[in-house]
């Protein structure tokens, strides 16, 4: 059996995860009910257990556990009380990174957490061989519109050659 996820969304009442994938020739839609999770679940962890499920393994491989997250978090929001406005402005809040950021002072996991979000970022725009736009060879002249300040340590070096 072989499903290729097209949409994947989430429904509040009752707590559910949906599905529109296509089989063979036909659209289908899958509804996974979300047990168990109430406001102060942890997100990731009710995300694998529903990828990880026996009955919804094949219909979620080509879904990622990133975005089941999110849709976790979305339905945590909404037990919370909040609006879908502030649960999706909180989740893009985490999913971005401040590049003013002290990486150095954050815990293992948050700086786990972090580096998986620029790896993703990475992948994203990496270009790869087989992209229509790849050149193989790039050579790019950066503009100086100041003049370069010497340092000591190289004066004296020039001076010797």
């Amino acid at each position: 059996m072989t499903c290729i996820a097209k949409k994947c969304g989430i429904r509040f009442q009752p707590p559910s995860v949906i599905l529109i994938y296509k089989e063979k020739d036909k659209t289908r839609r899958r509804i996974m009910p979300v047990r168990n999770f109430s406001q102060f679940s942890d997100c990731g962890i009710a995300a694998e257990q529903l990828k990880n499920n026996p009955r919804h393994k094949a219909y979620l491989e080509g879904v990622s556990l990133r975005q089941l997250k999110k849709l976790h978090s979305l339905l945590r929001g909404h037990l919370r009380g909040e609006s879908l406005a502030e649960s999706l402005e909180k989740i893009q809040q985490e999913e971005t990174i401040d590049p003013e950021e002290d990486m150095n002072k954050l815990d293992d996991k948050e700086l786990a957490k972090r580096k998986s979000i620029m790896d993703e970022l990475f992948e994203k725009n990496r270009k790869k061989k087989d992209d229509p736009d790849f050149i193989y060879d790039i050579e790019v002249e950066f503009p100086q519109d100041e003049q370069l300040e010497s340092c000591g340590w190289d004066v004296e070096s020039c001076e010797e050659v």
